[in-house]
Order: C-alpha cells, then structure tokens, then sequence
C-alpha cells in the first residue's frame, strides 16, 4: 500500500531552524527532506559543474538561479514513487513557488502546508555564527549572514503572502528549545 502524497514547505529567514525541524517532522511522517542548500554544498564540495556555477553566487550570498534550482528539484521529486516531501530553503522567490506549484500541479501532489518559522533577527545572527563555530561554515560569517537576511526580506519574504492568499500559510513561534518548536509545529498540522 502507498502513502498518499504530501508535500511540507519550511518558510523562515536563514537560521530560524528550518533544517532541524525538518528532519525530525520528515522522520515521523515519512517524507523526504529536500533542502536545496545541502544539495548546492554537495555540489560545491564535490566539484561538479553545478557546484562551480553556484559556488561564487552562494560565496556572495547571493540566490542561485531559478533555472539550476528547479533542475535539482525535479531531478529530486521524479526520483520518487509518490511525492512525500518537505522543502527546506526552497522556494525562495515568488517565481519559484509558482513552478513548484506547477510542477506539483503534474505530479499530482499539493502542497499540504506552508510552515513559517518565525525569530528576531538578533537571535538569527546569533544561532547562524553559532553555527558557523560548530560545523566550520564558511558561508555563515556576519557579513554574509547580514546579506542574506537581506536577500530574504526583499526576495523570500513575498512567499508568506504567497502561501497565505493559498490558505495553506501556518505561523509558528521559532523561538525556545527545539522540542517546544516540534510540538509547536506538530500543533499546527
């Protein structure tokens, strides 16, 4: 018997715990987490042609290219038998989220849910050189840090309107420990 589909997507600026708290939900709901920026670092690290295309463009803090993004995305989402998944620093822009929906709109999979983590900017700065100290980032030092806390107020943030006129938008508070987050996010489903 297959699971139905379902599809998860983590809003929230860079920081606010998306990655953690998908790892845990796609674990107890049986999904895949899809985060486009662990598949980007991959790349990176591993040299491929990707990597050398998004490497510089990440290295500024800067958005990778809509086009190489949903290349990766659909490479991901054909791979599997029925679409369960949750995005993780994807989409970014407006123009993202609708070719997400229309490639979900294909594969006959909806997004079920649009979860915004929400935390103060000075604990976001915070927890991301934190970060940085402990997995040795090279992409989280405060300059770019700052950038790209620009980049998604002026590009990312739209998509919370964005979701929200879809009634799919759900708030959570992002700030405590992160079993409260959980709960808080468990709540909301």
């Amino acid at each position: 018997m297959s699971a139905s589909p379902m599809v998860l997507i983590f809003l929230g600026p860079p920081g606010a715990g998306k990655g953690t708290q998908a790892v845990r939900l796609a674990a107890d709901l049986g999904l895949v987490k899809i985060s486009t920026g662990d598949i980007l670092r991959d790349h990176v690290a591993r040299d491929t042609e990707l990597g050398r295309k998004a490497g510089p463009i990440m290295e500024r803090g800067e958005l990778v290219p809509d086009d190489l993004i949903l290349a990766i995305i659909r490479e991901e989402l054909a791979a599997m038998p029925e679409v369960r998944a949750i995005f993780d620093g994807f989409p970014r822009t407006s123009g993202q989220a609708e070719a997400l929906d229309a490639l979900l709109a294909e594969l006959g999979a909806p997004v079920n849910a649009a979860l915004l983590l929400e935390v103060p900017e000075d604990e976001l700065v915070r927890r991301m050189l934190k970060r940085a100290e402990l997995e040795g980032r090279a992409d989280d030092n405060e300059t770019t840090i700052r950038r790209r806390l620009e980049v998604y107020h002026q590009q990312t943030r739209p998509l919370v309107d964005y979701y929200d006129a879809r009634g799919v938008l759900k708030r959570i508070d992002g700030l405590g420990d992160p079993g409260q987050i959980y709960c808080r996010i468990r709540g909301a489903l």
